[in-house]
C-alpha cells in the first residue's frame, strides 16, 4: 500500500461518504465503482441481484477461486458530523462504513491487479441492499455461485471501538440471526372521559410490552444469547380520544435457531393472553431476515493468518455482536469468514447507524491489504 494509493482511496470514500445512496437506489455508487475497475482495467459485470457489480482477476493456472465482499448502501439517518466531505443528500447517510468498505475492496483490487506472485481467481462482489433489504440473497438468487464459482468468500465490517487497525477473528459465531417484529393491536375508540364504552388498545399495548421483556428474562436459557428490543409504538392522534388502533414494531436477535422458536412461541402466547384480557384484537407478525454469521474453522484460520502475515493485532477473545449481517446468506452457500477491523475509539453519537458516525480513512491500508492478503492466502491454500 503506497501514500498514493492510501490518498486515491481516501479521496474515493469520502466521495462516496458525500453522495449516499439507500438500498435499492445504489446506481450512481454502482457506476462509480464500475468507473474505478475500469481505470484499474479489472473486467466485471453489473445488475447482478440488483445494482450489484462483480469483478474478477485471474492469474497464473491454479484452479482456486476467493470471493471478497463489501457493501454498498447507505442509511436513512441525518448526518451531523460537519465534516468537508459529509452528505449531500439529505436523510441519507453513511452511517454504517459501507462507504469504507467498498473504497477498500476497491483497494484490495488494486493490490491484486498489481501483484504477479499469487495464481488464481479472486471475484470482488460489490453488494447493494445490505441493511435489512435482502441484497446479498438477491445476489444469490441471481447467479452468483454458479456464474462466479468461488470456493470461499470472505469480508470485513469497520468496528467502532476496537482499536484502529487491529484485525478481530471470531471461532464460530460472528453476528446474530434476526427478524422484524410488528404487533398491531385493534380495540375500539372513544371519548377519553368514557373509557366504559371503549376497548384500550393503549393501555393493553403498555401490558403487552412489559410481559413482552419477560420472554428473554424468564424464558431463554442464561447461557444463551437473546434480544427482544420493542423500538416503535404508534396509535393515536388526540389527547381526548382513546385511540382504535396502536402499533409496535421491533426486533428480536439469537444465536441459534432453538432461541429463536422459543422466542416466537412466547411472543404468539402472550399477544393472545393479552388479547383476551383487554378484549382487543392482537395480531403478530414476525419476519424472519438474515441468518446467523459464523466463520468455518478452515476459513477463520485463514483469515488470522493473512492479519499475522501483515503484523496486524490480532483478537481472538472478542465476543459476537447481536447485530446482523446479510453475509449469513453467502455463508450458507460456501465456507468463509467475516471479520471485524477495527474504526478507532468510540466517540458518543459516532457508534455504528449514529449520526455522528465516520469510517476511519487511516484504515484504509490494513482493510485494503487484508482482503489482498487474505485472498491470497486462501487460493495458496488449495
Amino acid at each position: 500500500m503506497t501514500p498514493e494509493l492510501h490518498q486515491k482511496l481516501t479521496q474515493w470514500r469520502r466521495h462516496l461518504h458525500a453522495h449516499p445512496e439507500l438500498g435499492l437506489h445504489e446506481k450512481a455508487t454502482a457506476a462509480f465503482v464500475q468507473d474505478r475497475l475500469t481505470e484499474l482495467g479489472i473486467p466485471f459485470e453489473a445488475d447482478i441481484g440488483g445494482h450489484g457489480v462483480v469483478a474478477t482477476l485471474t492469474r497464473g493456472h491454479a484452479q482456486g477461486r476467493v470471493g471478497l465482499r463489501a457493501d454498498m448502501d447507505a442509511l436513512p439517518i441525518t448526518e451531523d458530523t460537519g465534516l468537508g466531505y459529509a452528505s449531500k443528500n439529505p436523510g441519507v447517510m453513511h452511517a454504517c462504513g459501507h462507504d469504507g468498505h467498498t473504497a477498500s475492496l476497491l483497494g484490495a483490487a488494486a493490490l491484486l491487479a498489481a501483484d504477479t506472485s499469487w495464481s488464481g481467481t479472486v471475484d470482488f462482489i460489490f453488494q447493494p441492499a445490505e441493511e435489512g433489504l435482502g441484497g446479498a440473497r438477491a445476489m444469490v438468487g441471481a447467479g452468483l455461485f454458479e456464474r462466479f464459482p468461488m470456493t470461499r468468500v470472505f469480508g470485513f465490517h469497520n468496528w467502532p471501538g476496537l482499536p484502529a487497525g487491529t484485525i478481530a477473528v471470531h471461532d464460530g459465531v460472528v453476528m446474530a440471526s434476526g427478524g422484524r417484529v410488528s404487533i398491531a393491536i385493534e380495540g375500539h375508540a372513544g371519548h377519553a372521559g368514557m373509557p366504559h364504552l371503549t376497548r384500550d388498545p393503549v393501555m393493553a399495548a403498555g401490558h403487552l410490552i412489559v410481559a413482552l421483556q419477560s420472554i428473554v428474562a424468564r424464558g431463554v436459557d442464561p447461557l444463551d444469547t437473546a434480544v427482544l428490543s420493542l423500538c416503535t409504538l404508534e396509535g393515536g392522534k388526540a389527547r381526548n380520544q382513546i385511540a382504535g388502533r396502536v402499533e409496535i414494531g421491533g426486533t428480536l436477535r439469537y444465536h441459534r435457531d432453538a432461541v429463536k422458536d422459543i422466542m416466537v412461541a412466547r411472543i404468539e402466547q402472550i399477544c393472545a393472553g393479552i388479547a383476551t384480557s383487554f378484549d382487543v384484537k392482537v395480531t403478530p407478525e414476525i419476519v424472519m431476515g438474515v441468518g446467523v454469521v459464523v466463520n468455518t474453522p478452515d476459513e477463520a484460520g485463514l483469515a488470522r493468518l493473512a492479519a499475522e502475515k501483515m503484523q496486524a493485532e490480532v483478537r481472538r477473545d472478542l465476543a459476537p455482536s447481536m447485530a446482523g449481517e446479510d453475509f449469513a446468506f453467502y455463508l450458507q452457500k460456501r465456507p468463509g469468514a467475516f471479520v471485524w477491523i477495527g474504526n478507532g475509539g468510540l466517540r458518543d453519537g459516532a457508534e455504528l447507524h449514529g449520526p455522528r458516525y465516520d469510517f476511519n480513512d487511516a484504515i484504509l491500508p490494513v482493510a485494503s491489504s487484508w482482503m489482498a492478503e487474505v485472498a491470497r492466502t486462501a487460493l495458496s491454500a488449495n
